[in-house]
């Protein structure tokens, strides 16, 4: 058995096709197949049922598939603990980030990024928040950004940063103070985000009346939202690192929140528990700094190198 055998049955059955896992490992075809028949040869039992149209994995073979994903994680960490401790930054990053977060950090984070730490092979990729944390827990992923109070026994959570929240209304709203408290938003019409958890909890927690007065369109993203409000009237909530993609015009439309209300988003960066590479964790670090408000930043990211 070889971790070259673990690696071509995982691929055949995340794939569920000899050939594309084949395309996958970048083998041909016929050499990956007689690896895996080796392995089920060494083994004595079928990892997967063959047929002509899918291939599905036995239900032994499933059993040995999720070891295997286990044991080869656990082999790339040996190199991945190797590599941390080289002066010199290198090797594969892979970051996935919730899409209410990503036109914020993503733009200035991949340009800082890239410039600070050349020799690392940077992928980001926006993704829903399941979707994310299974990335972590399979590996696909090293470092997720997502809205905060999402750890669990599998994944750390590490605070990043607290974001404020402003109201934006229409140009014909009625009430246009210098500020908003909850009392004063209750009546208008509320428009809210679809997939963006953090805004839609934040907009309910301070609209008083819930279910009078407020109409709900559940816009794919905030600039989206935004263009809804000046064509419809009322208000919405939008986070502060989007202040500066309004125009002149419609930041005239913004005012902040006061009150007891919830104002305000929370944001983590996700590790899996195991997870080793301590050096490459703070590079990620260092560069959210440099783009991210330092006010909205957590203390402790401030004091020094984290430890894992």
């Amino acid at each position: 058995m070889t971790l070259l055998q673990l690696q071509y049955i995982i691929a055949v059955d995340r794939f569920r096709s000899f050939a594309k896992a084949a395309e996958h490992c970048g083998v041909a075809q016929p050499t990956l197949s007689k690896m895996i028949a080796k392995l089920e040869e060494e083994l004595d039992v079928r990892i997967f049922d063959r047929t002509s149209r899918n291939v599905e994995p036995t239900s032994t073979g499933e059993k040995i598939v999720m070891q295997a994903v286990k044991t080869v994680q656990e082999a790339a960490r040996i190199a991945e603990i190797a590599a941390d401790t080289r002066n010199g930054l290198s090797g594969d990053m892979r970051i996935v980030v919730g899409p209410s977060i990503a036109p914020y950090l993503l733009p200035g984070f991949i340009r800082v990024y890239g410039s600070d730490f050349p020799e690392v092979e940077l992928t980001v990729e926006e993704m829903r928040l399941e979707s994310m944390f299974e990335s972590l827990k399979k590996g696909t992923a090293d470092i997720a950004v997502a809205t905060s109070g999402h750890g669990s026994e599998e994944i750390f959570e590490i605070p990043l940063y607290e974001e404020p929240f402003w109201v934006y209304l229409s140009k014909g709203c009625r009430r246009r103070l210098p500020e908003f408290t909850p009392e004063q938003l209750s009546h208008e019409s509320m428009w809210v985000m679809k997939e963006a958890q953090c805004l839609r909890e934040s907009a309910f927690s301070f609209c008083k009346a819930r279910e009078t007065g407020r109409r709900v369109y559940e816009a794919g993203n905030i600039e989206t939202l935004v263009r809804v409000v000046d064509e419809n009237g009322g208000f919405t909530i939008i986070p502060e690192m989007h202040l500066p993609m309004l125009s002149e015009k419609q930041r005239e439309n913004v005012s902040p929140l006061s009150g007891d209300c919830l104002s305000m988003r929370r944001v983590s960066l996700y590790i899996r528990h195991d997870y080793v590479r301590e050096k490459m964790l703070n590079s990620v670090v260092s560069a959210l700094i440099k783009v991210i408000p330092r006010r909205m930043l957590d203390p402790a990211l401030l004091r020094g190198t984290l430890r894992l």
